[in-house]
């Protein structure tokens, strides 16, 4: 039985929340407080966190960093706040998706299930992944540039890991969100020409073609 911790300070909604995966089949439990939430995430072992944005005592994106510093457990972040800068800061905090309230448990169940395929699908992927000057170790989730180490976010890095698994193919821009982002309609596709960007400032060689390339009217490709 999978194991969800819920942190979301709206009681009606986290009590939906539990009594909808329940009838599913999850051990869920329920944290209404920041502070008590982070513990609960630190000392526990969860398959899927499913954690609110704006919470008393400890904010979401802060919980996610702390997550983060010391474990991978999956966290989907629930929230109203819908900007684009929202969105980018809660996914550069950590977070692997994103789903915006309200919403449906239908909607949420399935960006669970995404999300544990895509889990399942790297723990059974070769850990080292070679391209010219840059190698990535998927274990350590170690960067290395020419030999020197580059730190990525998270979500820079899966961006990597997902066109370096996929060499030779091009990837349109929703293939990136549903792989890097999972299904989330709240993310838009320009969010992958952001984070392309970001990739290229830090793992381009100076005076060369972008290891990188933009297919017009598509989206990206690294081709040998």
């Amino acid at each position: 039985m999978k194991k969800v911790l819920v942190i979301e300070d709206e009681k009606n909604l986290a009590r939906f929340i539990e009594l909808e995966l329940q009838h599913e089949g999850f051990h869920v439990t329920i944290c209404h407080d920041g502070r008590e939430g982070v513990e609960a995430a630190l000392n526990g072992e969860w398959d899927i966190i499913l954690l609110d944005l704006m919470l008393p005592g400890l904010n979401g994106m802060e919980i996610c960093r702390r997550v983060r510093a010391v474990k991978d457990t999956p966290i989907i972040m629930l929230t109203a706040r819908t900007s684009v800068l929202d969105r980018v800061s809660g996914l550069d905090s950590g977070a692997d998706d994103y789903i915006p309230k309200p919403f449906a448990i239908e909607e949420l169940l399935a960006r669970m299930r995404s999300l544990f395929r895509r889990v399942e699908a790297k723990e059974e992927e070769s850990p080292i992944l070679t391209y010219g000057h840059i190698e990535v170790n998927t274990e350590s989730q170690v960067v290395l540039k020419n030999g020197v180490n580059v730190t990525l976010t998270r979500r820079e890095y899966e961006l990597l890991v997902s066109l370096m698994r996929n060499i030779n193919r091009v990837m349109t821009r929703d293939m990136l969100l549903d792989q890097v982002w999972g299904y989330d309609s709240a993310v838009e596709t320009n969010v992958v020409d952001v984070y392309i960007r970001y990739l290229r400032n830090k793992l381009d060689n100076p005076g060369e073609e972008s290891f990188i390339q933009t297919v017009r009217g598509m989206g990206y490709v690294i081709r040998k």
